[in-house]
């Protein structure tokens, strides 16, 4: 099946859904927040309802309205919207895609279901080859993220003979430090012209010595500049440069992986650099520290990636 659209490459930037103080999806900063990441970041890709997202602790309802709200405010300035719709129940993640195609996305995505689990690849392949056919003109892509879900069937396997069984399958996002397994999924498919989006931001480097044609990831929100820098070095293959780009990036992910970093404090720092107010996360997620925030923001200047002047009026009170 040949689908009009270029393929899914570039930066991604994983989406964050903006909630207000008591919970509620804050749909009137979404089109501001297009804004930002177009003509601040220069990321023009985005992923909806994923992990950073928290697509998983949404309702069907809200997702549904989260989608079409990014679609509407996107037209017209981002290339692609490409909408997650796993779920646990096959019947919710069909009525994601069909919702998703009747709105006009660009593309599906769904993960593994991780309760009851598919303990392998012809039943996983089974349970994504329902949902695709849900929205038969969208390209469909498989998202890999085994430390979350538990289902560790390894990428490379699942690929193997996909398109036979799914006629839309265009891609995967590899959420996965194991590059053997990455590796193999770009060295088997040479031939099918298939995505292969990188999923951990400061690994990306490594991923696209091995074939990444783009990357996923939640930092692209308010790093997005920076690693477009490191994917224009990596194109005139000053790898030298790209390196430094990518160990400057490190220090940075490194520095608040030790402090504890994830969707909570992904929405802390999006709020401090973007000045668009992201809120709290939903429960069961606890919202970030003033503590963690403030050594968050001393280290984004220590290394540049922020002047005070990039701070936006009433960031450190939206965050605080």
């Amino acid at each position: 099946m040949a689908f009009p659209k270029k393929k899914l490459q570039g930066l991604v930037a994983a989406t964050i859904t903006p909630m207000t103080e008591n919970g509620e999806i804050n749909f009137s900063v979404i089109g501001q927040y297009v804004d930002y990441l177009v003509k601040e970041q220069g990321v023009k890709n985005i992923f909806v309802n994923g992990t950073t997202g928290e697509g998983l602790s949404l309702s069907i309802s809200e997702r549904c309205q989260v989608a079409e709200e990014w679609v509407t405010k996107g037209k017209d300035k981002l290339d692609q919207v490409v909408i997650h719709v796993g779920a646990l129940s096959l019947k919710e993640s069909q009525e994601l895609a069909q919702h998703a195609a009747e709105i006009g996305a660009d593309g599906i995505a769904v993960i593994a279901p991780f309760f009851l689990k598919p303990w392998t690849k012809d039943i996983l392949i089974n349970f994504l080859k329902e949902v695709a056919a849900a929205a038969p003109a969208l390209p469909f892509y498989y998202y890999h993220i085994p430390a979350l879900t538990g289902v560790k069937i390894r990428a490379e396997e699942l690929l193997d003979g996909i398109q036979d069984k799914i006629p839309t399958f265009q891609g995967l996002k590899f959420s996965d430090t194991d590059l053997l397994d990455f590796g193999q999924c770009v060295d088997q498919n040479r031939q099918q012209q298939f995505a292969f989006l990188f999923g951990v931001d400061e690994q990306l480097l490594s991923a696209l010595v091995m074939g990444a044609t783009g990357a996923v990831g939640s930092t692209y929100n308010y790093l997005g500049k920076k690693t477009n820098q490191m994917l224009e070095a990596f194109e005139r293959k000053d790898l030298s440069l790209a390196l430094n780009y990518q160990f400057c990036i490190q220090r940075f992910i490194n520095f608040v992986v030790k402090l504890g970093f994830g969707v909570s404090q992904t929405k802390a720092i999006m709020t401090l650099v973007s000045g668009i107010p992201m809120g709290p996360p939903r429960l069961p997620l606890q919202k970030a520290s003033r503590e963690f925030t403030d050594s968050a923001e001393a280290k984004l200047k220590s290394l540049d990636f922020l002047s005070f002047t990039d701070l936006k009026d009433g960031s450190l009170e939206a965050s605080s």
